[in-house]
Parts: C-alpha cells; sequence; structure tokens
C-alpha cells in the first residue's frame, strides 16, 4: 500500500510529509493486514446487504427523480482523483445548485435522503470503492479537488493512504451540517476553521496508527451512528 518515497508525487515529497511517512514506513505488515481486512469484509457485507442496497435504490427512485447514486469527483492516496459511490440523498445534480459542502436543513436533501444520512446508510455503496482500493473502512474522509488544493504541506500526509468510510475526524464532527448551518460562506468556513480542525485528528491517527486503533475507530463509528455522543 505504501510507495516508495522517490515513487510519491513530487508536490508530496517535502519534510511536512517525510514525518508521517517515516512513521507508517515501520508499520507495512499492519498496511497490509489492513488491506485484506478491507477486501474480506468489503465482499462479505457486499453481499450480506444487497438485498437492503436494491430496497434503498427502490425508495429513491420513487421519492424523487434523479440516479440511484451520487458520483463526484474525490481525491484519494498520492492524490488519484475517483469518483465515489453513495446513495444519492439530494435532488438531482445538487453540486451545481449549492455548496459542495452540506448544511444542517439544506433544502436540496430530499425526503429519503434525510433518513439515509441520519443513520449514513447512504455510505454502504462505499463499499464497492473500498473493494477497488481508492477506499478503505478507515481513513481520511476523502475530499472533492477544490478542497484538496487548498491542502496545507502538513495535510497531504493524510494522502499517504487511502481516503476512508470512516474515521476519529468523521466521528468528532459528525454533526458538521449544523456547525456549517449558520456560516455565511459556506466554503470559507470550511476550509479556514472545520477542515484544519478535521485534519488535525486525521494527522493525529496517521501518527498513531495501528489496525487494532482502526478496529476501535469503527466500533466507535457505529456507537455514534447510534446517538452516543464523543467530546
Amino acid at each position: 500500500m505504501l510507495r516508495e518515497w522517490d515513487n510519491l508525487p513530487t508536490w508530496m515529497k517535502c519534510p511536512e510529509v517525510k514525518e508521517y511517512y517515516d512513521i507508517l514506513a515501520k508499520r507495512k505488515l499492519s498496511l497490509r493486514i489492513k488491506r485484506i481486512f478491507d477486501i474480506v469484509v468489503a465482499s462479505v457485507l457486499l453481499i450480506v446487504l444487497v438485498i437492503p442496497m436494491m430496497v434503498i435504490a427502490i425508495m429513491i427512485k420513487l421519492d424523487s427523480q434523479g440516479p440511484v447514486f451520487f458520483r463526484q469527483e474525490r481525491v484519494t492516496s498520492y492524490g488519484k482523483k475517483f469518483k465515489i459511490h453513495k446513495f444519492r440523498t439530494m435532488v438531482n445534480n445538487a453540486d451545481k445548485i449549492g455548496s459542495a459542502v452540506t448544511v444542517d436543513g439544506d433544502n436540496r436533501i430530499t425526503k429519503i435522503g434525510s433518513k439515509l444520512r441520519n443513520l449514513r446508510l447512504d455510505e454502504l455503496p462505499q463499499l464497492l470503492d473500498v473493494l477497488s482500493g481508492n477506499m478503505s473502512f478507515v481513513g481520511t474522509r476523502p475530499e472533492s479537488t477544490k478542497y484538496v488544493k487548498k491542502y496545507s504541506k502538513e495535510m497531504r500526509a493524510t494522502l499517504l493512504l487511502p481516503a476512508g468510510i470512516t474515521s476519529e475526524a468523521s466521528i468528532r464532527y459528525k454533526d458538521e451540517a449544523k456547525l456549517l448551518d449558520k456560516a455565511d460562506a459556506i466554503d470559507k468556513v470550511y476550509v479556514e476553521k472545520v477542515l484544519p480542525e478535521k485534519m488535525k485528528y486525521n494527522l493525529e491517527s496517521i501518527r498513531k496508527f495501528s489496525f487494532f486503533k482502526e478496529i476501535v475507530t469503527m466500533f466507535r463509528t457505529v456507537f455514534a451512528v447510534a446517538g452516543k455522543e464523543y467530546r
């Protein structure tokens, strides 16, 4: 999973990223186990959840016009761009009529979409992205290209690993939409305030990376979705 330093994109080869690279380079076995876990668990879940996912797809089609899936360009390891798989929770072409981030009470969210978001069921199709290697169960949430361009040099270290379905930052900022609801300039507030705070957790996760900690994060995510608060 971890490339040789010399094979990294030029824009990633800086002292700020090297610090985190050296940490991960010492944990290659854990990285291999992480990938094997992703493949096995994603495969099993797709088989188990195929019928519930079909039901959700039908509900989305009946609720509003547009495709079942929301596909938007995101950035994963080493700056690779890919189109994420998510169940559509907003009106068709919502990304063209508003911000790339969602606020609480966003009028672009559909009735079914609101329920899917609350339970994070809209992210089930990302199991396909996990299988492809574009994502992992745990890792920095994949950002849109325009936000990645705003990364500091240190933030680029998060691109040493695949993007994730969940993370410590995701748990801490599960109510991100509510935080942005009162902002006048949503994108500006996200880039200057929310993103840097989330990145502190993401970078700390790399510093303390271990496969066991990632399993703990997955369980914490389940509890967070169920309503447990973490401070």
